[in-house]
């Protein structure tokens, strides 16, 4: 009930108000039964505006730990998330990949929409990045369709380590449903995985114009921040070099 009390009284008309998120392809979502949302991820508003520009309710997985923190601050804290349409992963499983899986699965199961982000982590600079085939092995072992979905702008909105950017209007894009029922009983194949998973990042880099880096972005924030130490490095070895140069004349 609070998930449609901050989507619908609360939260959404609020937001709904103050940037006017636009939406294509809703009519690709559908009205009942279960369904994987696959979308990039751009900003931590995403799982704000996605979910707000259609009818159902969109679940995400989320670190346990939201849901554990104790006091008066840990129990608003639940409420929100939970009302916010998260869940926390179950901890049960071997890793936090598995548990997610196991999480999904069960919503899946019970007719919900999932909302996935398969890069893993939000883009540090705007470009789409490889996806993980945890996406492509829950979409084979609950057997459902997955629909590719760009979120547009609100890394503007929400810059990555900025709480706030600047006022524009964010907007979502639905593609159509992918289904890979022809592979079922594969979600084993490493190989099927990989091709299912890098058939939903095509669509997803089609429906967001976004430029496409075939490395994961785990690895490629962990590079580029290589790459500014080095450069700060080179930069103060520099100018200890010039300070210690004698003085002309």
């Amino acid at each position: 009930m609070f998930y449609w009390f901050l989507k619908f009284l609360a939260l959404g008309p609020l937001l709904k108000l103050i940037f006017r998120p636009w939406a294509e392809g809703t009519e690709n979502v559908p009205r009942e039964g279960a369904v994987i949302l696959a979308s990039n991820h751009l900003s931590y508003s995403d799982w704000l505006f996605m979910p707000l520009v259609i009818p159902r309710r969109v679940t995400f997985v989320a670190k346990a730990e939201y849901f554990e923190t104790p006091g008066i601050k840990g129990w608003f804290q639940k409420k929100f998330f939970s009302g916010a349409g998260q869940v926390p992963i179950d901890r049960t499983s071997g890793s936090a990949a598995a548990g997610a899986i196991r999480t999904q699965l069960r919503l899946l199961s019970e007719g919900e929409v999932c909302g996935i982000y398969p890069e893993g982590t939000r883009s540090h600079d705007g470009k789409l990045y490889r996806g993980r085939t945890g996406v492509a092995r829950l979409a084979l072992e609950a057997q459902v369709p997955v629909i590719p979905v760009a979120v547009v702008n609100t890394d503007v909105i929400a810059p990555p380590g900025k709480v706030f950017g600047r006022f524009v209007r964010p907007g979502v894009r639905f593609g159509e449903p992918l289904d890979f029922s022809r592979y079922e009983g594969l979600q084993e194949d490493r190989f099927v995985l990989r091709a299912i998973t890098d058939e939903i990042m095509y669509e997803v880099m089609r429906l967001s114009d976004q430029e496409y880096v075939d490395m994961y972005a785990t690895d490629a924030k962990k590079r580029d921040k290589e790459l500014r130490d080095a450069a700060r490095a080179a930069a103060k070895d520099a100018a200890e070099d010039a300070d210690d140069e004698p003085a002309a004349g």
